[in-house]
């Protein structure tokens, strides 16, 4: 059984027995914590919905009654040299195939045509802080190369010695014992819980929450799955999202460029989760929780309570707590005889990653103010004539100032508005250029879109006295500092 992870000391939340590990005075256990969901995989992405609607509050009972749904596996059975345990709760999320759950009709209609693999395409470590304020999310590539550990394969039941394969090949060998060995051992990050779900229960996780906003600045299209996505701002249902999580024949970057759509589509259903009401609704969190735990797979250690901890201790989560990267990668194309071409990683900036969730740190720095926030037109390519709409002296010459410094190509020359009375900001557009209307208006937070045919291609800004602030945006994928993190708040839609 895994150690369970530690906690800050606090009455408020059950106590468990402390497993003291080598060498450390033993510290009370802490909640299990939640975190979201999306395929980082797809089926990851599912398994963090289930933790983050523990949150709704809905009842011991109601939360036995879920997991007994859920299907039990043994991870840790035996396991011996474990890495030593950290501080906070670290979670090995692993998406596996499933698709001969799927009907005939959405195979073909989503392209999930051949057998089933029966290996993981997806791998992350889920980290939550100690203090339950921040979620970190690391994928690790399934070609990434690794040793695998000495173990029993369990289809032939023949004994192998450690040999070099790529991150996936562990599941298939092995099972989920042996994907946690090959992870702590590739990473000396202690695993807490494991947790294990498929493409049935993401589609139907997505169907459930009433489909999932994402926005793209230029068309997605893949041939193999058959994304067909123009640019800008989409709800996905479930079959959708399944292709926008899958598809990696988009550009050149391949299983790298899907994690980072996985990533910016996790953001985006804990965004979904957390601002909809669907934690306050018993109904609906019924509904969704059935959809998600029926193809989950978890480990004997996280049930009921863990489930209700973990969503007390992270009720007030949203995207701008989380944090996601990827390992860094080192050497691109790296060939083994008998394997295949793999991803190798930097040693020394993986080991620099591993060791901040080892000792809890934040991937990257906190931000007071919020990094931008990703629109589908870049403010460089929009023009804006600014009126102060109220009578306060110099809120238009203040309101242009502010878009300009943002990268908005403003005039520069701001005119009082013919009427002085205007409460709520106003963004007034041409309907042809609504894409760029919507950009402008999540930069001024809580402003009203006004259609003006025939307005052209200069978006109007009518200043109310609701202004406050404007708010950075962007167009590109804002990954930052050494690991190319990105927090859920830059990478979900406004």
């Amino acid at each position: 059984m895994p150690t369970p992870p530690r906690s800050p000391r606090s009455t408020a939340a059950p106590q468990r027995r402390p497993q003291p590990s080598p060498g450390r005075a033993p510290r009370r256990p802490a909640p299990p914590v939640r975190r979201r969901k999306p395929h980082w995989g797809m089926r990851a992405v599912t398994t963090l919905s289930v933790v983050v609607l523990a949150s709704a509050g809905i009842g011991h009972a109601v939360m036995t009654s879920l997991d007994a749904d859920i299907t039990r596996v043994d991870p840790f059975k035996d396991m011996k040299n474990r890495p030593q345990a950290g501080h906070g709760m670290n979670v090995l999320l692993v998406g596996t195939d499933g698709r001969e759950k799927i009907s005939k009709e959405e195979r073909r209609k989503y392209r999930l045509g051949g057998a089933p693999c029966h290996c993981t395409d997806t791998i992350m470590i889920v980290h939550i802080s100690e203090d339950r304020k921040r979620a970190s999310v690391v994928s690790l590539p399934r070609d990434s190369y690794a040793v695998m550990p000495a173990h029993v394969d369990r289809t032939t039941g023949k004994r192998h010695g450690g040999h070099p394969v790529k991150l996936n090949a562990a599941y298939a060998e092995g099972g989920p014992q042996l994907t946690v060995r090959t992870v702590e051992s590739m990473t000396k990050v202690k695993i807490d819980h494991y947790l294990e779900v498929d493409f049935t229960s993401f589609m139907r996780t997505v169907d459930v929450v009433g489909g999932v906003q994402i926005c793209t600045a230029a068309p997605l299209k893949d041939s193999y799955t058959g994304l067909n996505l123009p640019a800008g701002r989409h709800t996905l249902a479930g079959g959708q999202a399944l292709q926008y999580v899958r598809a990696r024949h988009i550009d050149g970057a391949s299983d790298l460029g899907r994690m980072k759509r996985q990533q910016r589509f996790m953001a985006a259903l804990v965004e979904r989760i957390t601002s909809s009401g669907i934690l306050l609704n018993p109904m609906k969190f019924r509904d969704v929780t059935r959809a998600v735990l029926g193809s989950v797979r978890a480990d004997k250690g996280f049930g009921t309570d863990e489930m209700l901890d973990l969503g007390r201790a992270m009720r007030n989560f949203s995207p701008s707590s989380s944090e996601f990267t990827t390992v860094p990668i080192g050497r691109m194309g790296y060939a083994v005889k008998g394997v295949g071409s793999m991803l190798k990683w930097d040693p020394v900036k993986a080991e620099r990653l591993f060791h901040a969730l080892r000792e809890d740190q934040p991937l990257s720095a906190h931000r007071s103010r919020g990094a931008a926030r990703i629109v589908s037109v870049a403010p460089q390519q929009i023009r804006v004539r600014v009126e102060n709409g109220t009578r306060t002296p110099g809120l238009g010459r203040r309101v242009d100032a502010a878009l300009a410094s943002t990268g908005f190509r403003t005039t520069r020359a701001p005119v009082n508005a013919a009427a002085r009375d205007v409460k709520r900001t106003v963004v007034a557009y041409d309907p042809r250029w609504d894409r760029s209307a919507k950009s402008l208006a999540t930069a001024l937070p809580g402003s009203e879109l006004r259609p003006v045919k025939g307005l052209g291609a200069t978006l109007k800004v009518i200043a109310g006295t609701d202004f406050e602030r404007v708010r950075k945006v962007r167009a590109e994928d804002p990954g930052q500092g050494e690991f190319g993190v990105v927090r859920g708040d830059e990478v979900a839609c406004s």
